[in-house]
């Protein structure tokens, strides 16, 4: 199996390399995109045109034949299913766990959903903390609820409970924008049940659906001094936008240190997000992580001292999602995303969503260095006002703040996952809701929109759908 994946693999990238002149140039012709357009080139050299349902699951083409073959060997990884011990083939398991491999979760690579009615969770989680009251200036560590940790693990191994379920109910939240268009917002409401004992009254919940993983090497590769440029947490130039840094714990240096990853930049580094993976949503040990995630639960029968996971299995992993390409944009000469480009830029969206940023130097991922991107992102933590918040802080970050997500990519995630599902929790059913979920520091910009014209509006979903 593994042979035929790479064999597969390794065929569809030189497809894409050397097959310009037959399927790449019918991509580019069909969504009018020229090859030596700077804007197009999200990714810069790790850059693919491919617009199909595979585009968030491609080789960076800028990859050495020695890369190539690692980012394969991740790319096995990143599928293996996961069995309860003992067995052969990648046990360890649980006994309480979300999933049973990184892929379910981030199918195609791509991005989560909320369940639907009478469907089962497989792509969204709830992260779990009791309320932080020690005196740590404004650093929140998250603390474990006893007994559940940090993660409600919804599923466990044959004859273990699960810590819990939970139930989601949404409201109606009408809304009129200014030229008497009716929209509807969807307000979800959680309730944890079927827990295997009781919760405290005071337990903190944040709900979070997966992420897309691509880009993420070069989302690490980006200096720290440049993302600190478009911190202004007091805001001292006076335009609302206040980012700021989230500085989180790294297991490694034993230290707080910028974070980048997750919904809110609590992750450091790509190898302790996928550490962090393995172990709260499959209850799989790494060097890492060694201590089983039910580790004081009931549900702990055996403690195991070796890693179920390898260093060397670790670092291809994490180097497959550093190394996966980068969608380039469609339709960037279309009058109407012009149009809608500049609506976004008038309406103090590039504020956050930065477009441009220059990559730095990713030790041991060339592909990804020094590179000119298109992430439409600051990394930075934003303020979104009362009715996005999850009232959980996470170092740094307070209930109410959440990291600006890359938009890079936006547009395929219909074609990609079949759904468009946005935000932390996938309440937004399309990107016009999304827009009109935004508040605190983006409350301007939703005003604005919420004053467009019709014809102005869908421009700026056409802009977005490039992307």
């Amino acid at each position: 199996m593994k042979f035929f994946h790479t064999v597969l693999s390794f065929t569809l990238l030189v497809s894409i390399l050397i097959g310009c002149s037959s399927e790449q140039s019918t991509e580019i012709l069909n969504s009018n995109v020229s090859i030596d357009s700077s804007g197009a080139l999200s990714g810069g050299d790790t850059t693919i045109f491919d617009g199909s349902s595979h585009a968030f699951s491609i080789p960076a083409p800028n990859l050495s034949a020695a890369a190539l073959e690692k980012h394969l060997e991740g790319d096995v990884e990143f599928e293996a299913v996961f069995v309860t011990a003992p067995a052969v083939v990648n046990p360890g398991l649980g006994p309480i766990y979300n999933n049973v491999s990184c892929i379910n979760c981030h199918a195609r690579d791509g991005r989560g959903r909320p369940p639907g009615v009478d469907e089962k969770f497989v792509s969204m989680l709830f992260r779990l903390s009791l309320p932080n009251t020690e005196n740590e200036g404004d650093v929140k560590s998250p603390i474990p609820v006893p007994g559940y940790g940090t993660q409600l693990n919804n599923r466990a191994i044959y004859g273990t409970p699960a810590e819990g379920s939970v139930k989601i109910e949404y409201s109606e939240q009408p809304l009129t924008t200014e030229d008497g268009t009716r929209v509807h917002l969807r307000y979800p409401n959680y309730t944890v049940t079927d827990t295997y004992q009781p919760l405290p009254e005071n337990v903190e919940v944040s709900p979070r659906v997966a992420p897309v993983v691509f880009g993420l090497g070069l989302l690490e590769a980006i200096p720290e001094k440049t993302i600190l440029t478009y911190a202004d947490e007091t805001d001292v130039n006076g335009d609302g936008i206040s980012g700021k840094p989230n500085y989180v714990w790294d297991v490694i240096k034993k230290r707080y240190m910028l974070g980048r990853f997750g919904w809110k930049a609590n992750q450091p580094t790509l190898l302790q997000q996928v550490a962090s993976a393995y172990h709260d949503d499959m209850g799989v040990t790494t060097s890492l992580f060694p201590l089983e995630n039910s580790t004081g639960q009931s549900q702990l029968k055996e403690n195991r001292i070796t890693p179920e996971v390898s260093d060397e299995i670790l670092d291809v992993v994490t180097f497959y999602v550093q190394t996966l390409a980068v969608p380039a944009r469609r339709n960037v000469d279309d009058p109407q995303v012009i149009h809608g480009e500049q609506l976004f830029a008038q309406a103090q969206c590039a504020s956050c969503h930065v477009p441009t940023l220059r990559t730095g130097v990713l030790p041991g991922v060339p592909s990804v260095s020094n590179q000119t991107i298109h992430p439409y992102t600051d990394l930075l933590l934003h303020d979104m006002g009362p009715d996005l918040a999850d009232n959980r802080p996470d170092f740094h970050a307070s209930g109410t703040e959440w990291r600006t997500p890359p938009l890079w990519g936006i547009g395929l995630v219909r074609t990609v996952n079949g759904h468009t599902n946005f935000l932390h929790d996938g309440r937004a059913r399309n990107l016009m809701e999304a827009i009109l979920w935004h508040g605190g520091e983006a409350e301007q910009s939703r005003q604005t929109v919420l004053e467009m014209s019709k014809t102005e509006r869908d421009a700026l979903i056409a802009f977005l759908e490039s992307l």
